[in-house]
Formats: C-alpha cells, structure tokens, sequence
C-alpha cells in the first residue's frame, strides 16, 4: 500500500459507529480536500471491506455510494442501518450524522 492509501485508511478507522465522513472529508483531514476522487480510488480498491469500514464513507451531499465495492448501495445502506445510522431514499443526514462536519 502506498502511504497515500495507508492514510486514507487510517483516517477512515477514526469514523466511530453511528457516523459517516465523506469523501472530502477524508482529503480534507489528509491536507488536499481536491484529492477526493483519489480517496474514493482508494476506497473502491480497498483490500479488506470488514477491517476498513468504508460503507461509512458518503458524497458531499449524504449520498450513497453507486458502486460501493461490497456490495451495492443496497448493502451500504444496510451496514449503515446496522450501525444505527438514518438513511432515506439512500442519503444521509450529515448534519445529524456526520463525523467532525
């Protein structure tokens, strides 16, 4: 893993239950808040969706992932309803539900 990943990473493991961080939020707190689409690179090719939680992981608006690479968004939603997070018409509330917004 290069050290860009291994940080996206790491940024994504201090997203507690019940919240979700976005795509820019993760390039923000890596310096870059640009690299978004880079984070998503990296989050899309995760190795390991059970140890790097990234269903937490939304677009700016709350949305859910089209692609999310476990699964679809059906099974975001799902982890995300499991952890006690809201989600209507497969978005997200980040002002309730947002990790550090």
């Amino acid at each position: 893993m290069t050290p860009f990943q291994k940080k996206a990473l790491h940024i994504l493991l201090t997203v507690p239950k019940g919240k979700v961080i976005t795509y820019g939020g993760i390039a923000e707190r890596m310096g870059n808040k640009k690299l978004s689409r880079a984070v998503g690179n990296v989050l899309h090719n995760n190795p390991d969706g059970e140890s790097y939680p990234c269903y937490k992981v939304v677009d700016a608006q709350g949305r859910l992932s089209h692609s999310y690479a476990f699964g679809g968004k059906e099974e975001q939603k799902r982890r995300l309803e499991a952890d006690g997070v809201i989600v209507n018409n497969y978005q997200v509330d980040l002002s309730e539900f947002g990790y550090l917004f």
